[in-house]
């Protein structure tokens, strides 16, 4: 039996790529009855459309948008989304890439070369409730334990600890999360303890495999 689809809400849909973007606002459309979409090309832009508040259906995610360095974008808009599907969609077709994505609790992996049609037929059963993965996903070596490292921030401290990971410094930071310089300490000395470390390097480390290795 086929699950009843819903109708309408609104899709946000982050590709730095105009063609892309629409192609996949179709394809959007095209699965979700009803749906609009919303288009933005950086994180910067989805986490401002989804601190709105507007509920949203689903988020279509370019893995490698020009502000994200590995997986910091999908949980950059994990933070503001919580319970909204996030569905990376790439160009790159390395299998240990989907296996992270999985880890980090992502809904869906699809490539960019899939029809469209393929697409749409992906993003109906994500909208059920299901996943879609390529078939032939490994486990993401160190990405869980990674992910289990970080479980215990709040969201303010992940906020920090992502734009930590962006090598931005204390000022940057306070400026970018509209904090001050002494609320960016607080946190950044919340996030050292609880992640067992003492300083930014070792900090880095720690969340390397949810940060680095992502390659164009």
């Amino acid at each position: 039996m086929v699950p009843q689809q819903r109708s309408g809400g609104r899709v946000l849909v982050a590709d730095d790529h105009p063609l892309s973007r629409e192609g996949l606002a179709l394809a959007a459309r095209a699965a979700l009855g009803g749906a609009t979409t919303v288009g933005v090309g950086s994180v910067v832009e989805a986490q401002a459309a989804l601190e709105t508040r507007l509920p949203y259906r689903m988020i279509l995610l370019d893995l490698f948008l020009p502000d994200a360095s590995g997986f910091s974008g999908l949980l950059t808009l994990q933070m503001y989304a919580r319970g909204t599907p996030i569905v990376l969609v790439t160009a790159s077709e390395e299998p240990r890439l989907a296996g992270a994505a999985r880890a980090l609790g992502a809904a869906g992996y699809l490539y960019k070369s899939l029809a469209l049609d393929q697409i749409a037929q992906r993003l109906r059963r994500i909208d059920a409730g299901e996943t879609s993965f390529p078939s032939t996903t490994p486990e993401a070596s160190g990405v869980r334990e990674a992910r289990e490292r970080i479980a215990a921030l709040s969201n303010a401290q992940r906020g920090v600890l992502m734009a930590l990971a962006d090598g931005r410094a204390n000022k940057q930071i306070a400026h970018d999360l509209a904090i001050s310089e002494a609320t960016v300490k607080a946190h950044m000395t919340a996030v050292f303890r609880k992640l067992g470390v003492t300083n930014r390097a070792q900090a880095l480390l720690a969340i390397q495999p949810l940060i680095g290795g992502v390659v164009r």
